[in-house]
């Protein structure tokens, strides 16, 4: 009976390590999409507080240079193109950045007007938006944290047949242009 015992032992083990090992990393996996949602609505938080602000910026501006309607409708539009927007992170991060382009040129129009520079108002704005973009860095840094280290286990083996067995997809980072990146206003 005994030599019967062994055999049995050792097949037991060698099916019970890859179980485990499946469970631990099919584990990781799950954790690692619940970072990556709770990384994606702190952006979220974020950009809401970012259109939140806008508004206020072109009141602000608006009545300085009420003349400037197109740019001022402009920013406008744009704000509400990107707050629509529910898509991936690619697709929002299009968006963030042709608004951020638009805030931009609010910000070179308010340059030509200098009782608005010096505006109370008009600065308490600009210093919320600033830290709010740096609030919006801080995030995406942690989401493409965690979208780096979730396509890492889908691409490298043994973990890719994992995600493979059970459907898990790579994620995609939120970037945006460079050219954007440099309309936030450093107070």
């Amino acid at each position: 009976m005994e030599p019967l015992i062994i055999p049995l032992v050792v097949v037991a083990v060698f099916m019970l390590v890859p179980l485990v090992w499946l469970i631990a990393t099919y584990n990781r996996f799950v954790h690692l999409r619940q970072h990556l949602g709770e990384s994606w609505s702190d952006i979220d938080v974020e950009l809401k507080r970012r259109y939140d602000l806008i508004p206020n910026l072109v009141e602000t501006v608006k009545g300085y240079a009420s003349h400037e309607r197109e740019t001022l409708e402009l920013v406008v539009r744009l704000r509400n193109q990107a707050a629509g927007n529910t898509g991936a992170a690619e697709s929002q991060a299009r968006d963030e950045s042709t608004l951020m382009r638009g805030v931009g040129r609010l910000f070179a129009l308010a340059e030509g007007y200098p009782d608005l520079k010096a505006n109370r108002n008009f600065l308490e704005l600009q210093t919320e938006l600033s830290l709010t973009e740096d609030r919006i860095a801080a995030s995406r840094r942690f989401y493409n944290a965690n979208v780096r280290e979730l396509n890492q286990l889908c691409a490298a083996f043994p973990t890719n047949i994992v995600a493979r067995l059970f459907k898990i997809q790579p994620s995609t980072f939120f970037q945006l242009d460079s050219d954007a990146e440099r309309v936030v206003p450093r107070v």
